[in-house]
């Protein structure tokens, strides 16, 4: 699905096929249209998924296990979950605060290992590899988007960016090359040489998207990442992260609250008490997210 806005009269169209005039003001829109096949392609090439495995799902958990010790309380954060993520999905995980869906997330991510169970990447055991090789892991098949930014401050948005293309060891053109196409994909090829506190809170989320997709991801993990944005600015970095997932195939798991994040996904997944509750496909949710300006409240029910 194309989102097409005519330069002329800003009406907005929405289709899945060649708009060559705007319905509204008849204004010429195949500059437009060319534009859309010339981002289409970059999108291709900005995350994918190599793997020589012909497994269906990319990432498995099974009896995943984690049990946080305080003294002498242990606080289980997950007690048995059992997860299976397709290839290509667009996947958010739900559940309210201290339900475990941020612990399952870091184990996914390889961020934190499990008390027991196992978690698998392409049908790699992750709690069975070495510092080194979870570290490669980590670098060359996942993209992080956290709800803080997590950018470092005294460095600029293109250094931000290229900064996990060293770990990747890429040569000096090749990451400013790159770096600079990735910022110019999410909207910021004039924001270059900026810091974060010269950018705002969305502009900041973009450079964050453009640093997951770095090392051309096959995973993109999302943490709440438009919990400190704006409705708009929250809606932009929503399509796009559907926009990747449709145009490059790429994987994205999502810890969320924000119902028009469940909207984009092929699946939801509940969390409650550490443990997997419900998981719904979208199309049996009865979800109205509404629209901006409108009073009607979003509901979830199903």
């Amino acid at each position: 699905m194309a989102r097409i806005e005519c330069p002329e009269c800003g009406h907005v169209i929405e289709t899945t096929g060649i708009v060559s005039i705007c319905p509204k003001c008849k204004a010429d829109l195949r500059g437009v249209m060319e534009e859309v096949g010339h981002r289409r392609e970059r999108l291709r090439d900005v995350a994918r998924d190599d793997s020589v495995t012909t497994h269906e799902f990319i990432v498995r958990t099974k009896d995943l296990q984690k049990i946080y010790v305080m003294g002498e309380v242990q606080v289980p954060a997950l007690q048995g979950v059992e997860l299976n993520v397709r290839r290509g999905e667009y996947l958010s995980i739900m559940g309210p605060s201290g339900s475990g869906k941020s612990t399952l997330f870091n184990m996914v991510g390889g961020l934190d290992k499990p008390t027991k169970g196992t978690c698998f990447i392409e049908e790699v055991d992750m709690a069975q590899l070495d510092a080194f090789e979870l570290a490669w892991l980590r670098c060359r098949k996942i993209g992080y988007i956290f709800q803080t930014f997590n950018l470092i401050p005294v460095m600029t948005a293109l250094e931000n960016v290229t900064l996990p293309m060293i770990f990747a060891g890429m040569s000096s053109d090749e990451m400013m090359d790159r770096g600079a196409m990735l910022l110019d994909l999410v909207g910021l090829g004039d924001r270059l040489h900026h810091k974060p506190y010269e950018l705002s809170g969305g502009q900041q989320q973009r450079v964050a998207v453009a640093r997951a997709l770095a090392n051309n991801p096959a995973i993109i993990l999302a943490d709440e990442p438009t919990g400190n944005l704006d409705l708009q600015t929250g809606k932009e970095i929503i399509d796009l992260l559907k926009e990747l997932n449709e145009e490059s195939g790429v994987t994205v798991i999502s810890a969320t609250h924000d119902l028009k994040m469940i909207d984009v996904s092929d699946r939801v997944v509940h969390i409650r008490d550490g443990q997997v509750e419900r998981i719904e496909n979208r199309a049996d949710l009865d979800l109205d997210v509404g629209t901006l300006g409108s009073e009607k409240k979003p509901e979830l029910g199903g």
